[in-house]
This record gives C-alpha cells, sequence and structure tokens, in this order.
C-alpha cells in the first residue's frame, strides 16, 4: 500500500498542477495545493480523502462540488489511479473519497515483510540533530520530572533516526554554583554527626538519606566512577573541596545507574564549567555587546531582549559580576550551533518556559548566523504519583520526592517509558503505580505488549500445524477481505506517515496512540476472524498478516523503548 499511495499522490499532484496553472498565471495562488491524503474519521467513507476541490474553488471561482467532479474525471484518467482504486465518491461541500482496491491494501503485507525493523524508516540524510535532554544538576537521584525527561528524549531520538537523522544525544548539567556548595555543606554537615532536624544543621541543606551514604563512602576513602570522572575521597571531614569533588562524583555515579536502570545511553556529557574555563561565556556576551544589543543601567549589563519578542528586558550581568541563568545558556547554544547541528531540542520543564524568548534573543542578538527559533523546546508539566489510592509524594531515599529508580521498582522499565510517554508532553500527568501492575487491557502498556505475544502465540501454534513463518511470504493474501483485516492493513501502511509527523510535531506521543490503535485493530481481529482454521491458504494468508502486525508492533515499541515480549500472563486466559 505505500507503493500505491506514493504512485496516487503523485498522480494527484499531476492533476492539481495542470487544474491550478490558471489560477497560478493570473497571481491568485502562489502555487498548485500540495498534494495530500487524509484519512476519514468513519471506515464508511473510504479509504483516503481529498480536500484539493475546496482549497481550489475560491481561486478558481467555481463550485466545489462542480470542480470535485473535474477533479475526479482526471484522476480517473490517471494510470495510477485506474491501478489502485476502486471508486472515487464526491461527499458533502466538495470532499473526494477514495476507495481503495482490495491489492492496494493486501500490498502492505510483503512491504512489511520486505523492510522488516526498516519499515517506516527513511532514508539517511546529511543532517544532524543534538536532543538535550535530562540534564540534571548533580545535587541528587532523578526524579519522576527526569523520568518523564528520559522517556521524551529518548523517544525523540528514536524517532529522528527513523527519519534519517544523525542523532546526538546530551547531557548538560551545573558542575559548580550554588547548589553544588550546598551539597558539599550538606555532606560535610553529615560527617560532622549532624542530621536534619539538629541544631547546626544548615538550613538550605539537603535532607534525603542519600547525603548519609555519601558522608560514609567518603569516610571510607572511596573512589568512585562516573561515565565522565573518576575521584578518590580524601576522608577528611574538614576538606571542603575534597568532600564537593568527591559528592558530585558519587552523584554522578548514581545517576548513571539510573540512567542504565532505564536502558537510557548518552553520547556526551557537557559541563557549564567548560563553557566559563573556555570563555565562551565570555565571548558570547563581547559579541552581543559589540551588536549593540546591550547597554549598562544601575550597574548591571542587560540584553535588549525586547527586540526579540520579549516582554521586557533582561539582566545579563548582576552588580556583582555574576550573570544570570540564561547568559550561560547563550553561550552553550552557540557552542551546539558551532558544533555543526543544524537542529538542536531542548527537553524541559514548563517552569523553564520564560527563557525560550531570552535566550533565542541572545542567540540572534550574537550575530553569529543562527536562525531564529533555534533551538527548539519540548516542555513538559508534572508528574504526580498515586500508589494505593494515594498521592505518593516523598522518597526516603531522596528526602521530598519520588525518584526514577523508584518508580522502576514499584513497576517496570516497560511501564515507566511507555506511561510517560502515553500523554501530550504538556499536559500534567497521573501515574497510576497499580494500573502499571495490572495484567489485563485496563493496562495500557499491557494492552499493546499482549497484542505482540497473542501474535507470537498464533505464529507457534500455525508452525505447529505445518504453517512454518519462513513459508508465510508465499502466502495468498488476495483471499484477505474481512473488514477486520482491511481495518488492520491500513493501519500498518498508517505506520510511516505517522512516524513522520510524529518526529516532525515533536510528539512523541504520537507513536504510543498508534500503538494503542494497532492494539484494538489486532484485538477486534482477533475476535472477529478465526484464525487457526480449516482452509489452510487462508490460513496462511491470515498468518502473514499477523506476522506483518507483529513486525510494526515491534518497532514502534522500539521508538519508544519498550520491549515486545513472546509471551504474557492474564489475569484471566484466553483461549481461541
Amino acid at each position: 500500500m505505500i507503493q500505491a499511495k506514493q504512485e496516487l499522490l503523485a498522480a494527484l499532484g499531476t492533476v492539481l498542477q495542470g487544474l491550478s496553472q490558471e489560477a497560478v498565471d493570473a497571481g491568485l495562488i502562489t502555487a498548485a495545493p500540495a498534494a495530500a491524503f487524509e484519512t476519514p474519521k468513519q471506515a464508511s467513507h473510504g479509504d483516503f480523502a481529498c480536500t484539493a476541490a475546496m482549497q481550489l474553488s475560491k481561486a478558481l471561482k467555481k463550485n466545489p462540488r462542480e470542480l470535485a467532479t473535474t477533479l475526479i474525471a482526471q484522476l480517473q484518467a490517471q494510470p495510477a489511479f485506474g491501478r489502485w482504486v476502486d471508486a472515487l465518491e464526491i461527499a458533502g461541500p466538495g470532499f473526494i473519497n477514495i476507495r481503495l482496491k482490495p491489492a492496494a491494501k493486501q500490498a502492505v503485507i510483503g512491504e512489511v515483510a520486505a523492510a522488516a525493523s526498516r519499515f517506516g524508516h527513511q532514508p539517511a540524510r546529511d543532517a544532524s540533530v543534538l536532543v538535550e535532554f535530562v540534564s540534571a544538576n548533580p545535587t541528587g537521584p532523578l526524579h519522576v520530572g527526569h523520568a518523564r525527561q528520559a522517556a521524551l528524549g529518548d523517544s525523540l531520538c528514536h524517532l529522528f533516526d527513523t527519519q534519517g537523522w544523525k542523532v546526538s544525544r546530551e547531557f548538560y548539567y551545573n558542575d559548580a554554583g550554588v547548589q553544588i556548595a550546598t551539597l558539599a555543606q550538606s555532606t560535610q554537615a553529615r560527617l560532622k554527626g549532624l542530621k536534619p532536624g539538629d541544631a547546626g544543621w544548615p538550613e538550605s541543606a539537603y535532607n534525603g538519606d542519600y547525603i548519609q551514604d555519601i558522608a560514609d563512602a567518603f569516610l571510607r576513602k572511596e573512589t568512585v566512577k562516573a561515565d565522565d570522572r573518576q575521584f578518590t575521597a580524601s576522608g577528611d571531614p574538614e576538606d571542603l573541596d575534597s568532600i564537593r569533588q568527591f559528592a558530585v562524583a558519587y552523584l554522578r555515579h548514581e545517576q548513571d545507574l539510573d540512567l542504565q536502570a532505564f536502558g537510557l545511553r548518552f553520547d556526551h556529557y557537557f559541563l557549564e564549567s567548560s563553557l566559563y574555563t573556555a570563555g565562551q561565556v565570555e565571548d558570547a556576551v563581547s559579541r552581543m555587546v559589540a551588536n549593540g544589543k546591550t547597554y549598562e543601567d544601575g550597574g548591571a549589563l542587560w540584553l535588549r531582549s525586547t527586540e526579540y519578542g520579549d516582554d521586557k528586558d533582561r539582566v545579563m550581568r548582576k552588580s556583582d559580576g555574576t550573570y544570570t541563568y540564561f547568559v550561560p545558556d547563550v553561550a552553550y547554544h552557540v557552542n551546539k550551533f558551532k558544533r555543526g547541528f543544524s537542529k538542536c531540542i531542548n527537553i524541559q520543564g514548563t517552569d523553564h518556559h520564560g527563557t525560550i524568548a531570552r535566550v533565542r534573543g541572545g542567540l540572534q542578538a550574537t550575530g553569529v548566523g543562527i536562525p531564529q527559533g533555534f533551538p527548539d523546546y519540548v516542555l513538559h508539566k508534572m508528574v504526580t504519583v498515586m500508589k494505593g489510592g494515594e498521592e505518593v509524594k516523598i522518597s526516603k531515599r531522596a528526602g521530598s520526592y519520588v525518584t526514577l529508580r523508584d518508580l522502576i521498582d514499584w513497576t517496570s522499565r516497560d511501564a515507566v517509558r511507555f506511561f510517560l510517554i502515553s500523554r501530550k508532553a504538556d499536559t500534567e500527568f497521573v501515574f497510576d503505580v497499580d494500573l502499571a501492575l495490572k495484567a489485563n487491557d485496563e493496562n495500557p502498556v499491557f494492552y499493546v505488549q499482549y497484542a505482540h505475544a497473542r501474535i507470537c502465540s498464533l505464529l507457534r501454534k500455525g508452525a505447529e500445524q505445518g504453517h512454518d513463518e519462513a513459508a508465510l511470504a508465499g502466502a495468498n493474501v488476495s483471499l484477505l477481505q474481512a473488514p477486520t483485516e482491511y481495518a488492520l492493513m491500513l493501519k500498518l501502511a498508517d505506520y510511516p506517515r505517522m512516524l513522520a509527523s510524529a518526529a516532525q510535531d515533536l510528539a512523541p506521543h504520537d507513536v504510543a496512540f498508534y500503538l494503542r490503535d494497532l492494539a484494538g485493530a489486532l484485538h477486534s481481529y482477533y475476535g472477529a476472524e478465526r484464525v487457526l482454521g480449516d482452509d489452510p491458504a487462508l490460513t496462511r494468508a491470515r498468518l502473514a498478516l499477523l506476522a506483518a502486525t507483529r513486525q510494526v508492533i515491534r518497532n514502534a515499541l522500539a521508538v519508544l523503548g519498550v520491549s515486545a515480549p513472546d509471551a504474557m500472563e492474564r489475569d484471566s486466559q484466553e483461549q481461541q
């Protein structure tokens, strides 16, 4: 069906070009409408819908239904429409509904089998994308907000990989500043025998039990190794610099363990301190000053950020000589651009919304040629964790929040990944631990994974009856004409379009939505048709359809970083 759709779109484009030429020549429109199909909301309306007649009617000064009649006549003269289309019908104010021939739908089974794990992938392109996500300061365990960033960022990376981009994953963190000083002071207080609530305990200190773990390891003079550093503790409670470096390395190691538990890897860890030591912050500020985009007032240096859409100008350098938060961010993104990344995406919480305009404005003010709208942002809202019908707010290990590892320990990596990607990033999400543990259709990740396991079971049974998977390539798929079979085929054929759209819109949740719809189509098919029947040819054809469906489920789950189990147990067993 992929080939059929491409040929139909090409034919539609040719016809639209001819119909539009008069309006283009007259200057009424700049170009012909793009050749595109929509999916009708009701299956009874056809397989594809075309709205071009309504788009052109005003420019051509024709009634849209009349124009649709002309369009249909010209489309029917195109060889591709004769080969793949059963009927063209006008509906409503000028929609053209397209009904495909069975062979067009059935072709997707062979297309999936031929492409296998590459089905839906686009050819490699000469373009690089850098996705920065998680980016947690090394001051404590990763919390559920970081978990949502991890799920979003990793899925986006997989999505862009399917579209042929060269993808790099980056973790950025602040390895200096007030928070790191607080971490060192908190650890030193524990080393001196203090604990939260004691007299002398620092008011701003971190209270989690993990601080005591750091202190104990420091006294043992342990050596800790993280992805980007290694450090041996001095064991001296008065050596604040050693305490600081050890605590940072210890928590970087702990975060590495969190990320490993989540099945996550990064290509590069970027230190904020490197921006200062390499002079990149000063260079960015000097460029903005030289370009006349700053001014001084009240002893502070200000960016004229209102010139770039911000609601007010912003302080860059405070009167005490220190830089505000967004200035190193500007330098960091200049660094990204100079490394050759034509597209950069930041996954952050919605509390960073206010920094977008000033960072983008600062980038324009440097005058280094960065395009407007760089970088892209995906902002996510908070996650609420429910367990036993009550909200969970505190983790003993962290002191004040639920950690990523808590979620994984309570449920599973698959559940955490799927759940946290199953809603749009800009919507608040309730992670229901009890739901994530259910082995029934209420649990969305189980619902999808069980569809895969169900197919595996049927294919095993088919092999026992002599229908080996290797022989399914020769199945007579023209025998597949049940409504539920056509629905399943159309859903499989929509996978490449969905991937492309999800990547373009930075919407990895679309993959989770698609998977639930595909699993629903599979379960409906299973309930309506007997796969392992008395007709060997029909059985082989149906098993071939199931094998294609299994492949697409597996491919889509891989985009989300979720496993595709071959067997699963339900709360209540079902047999065919």
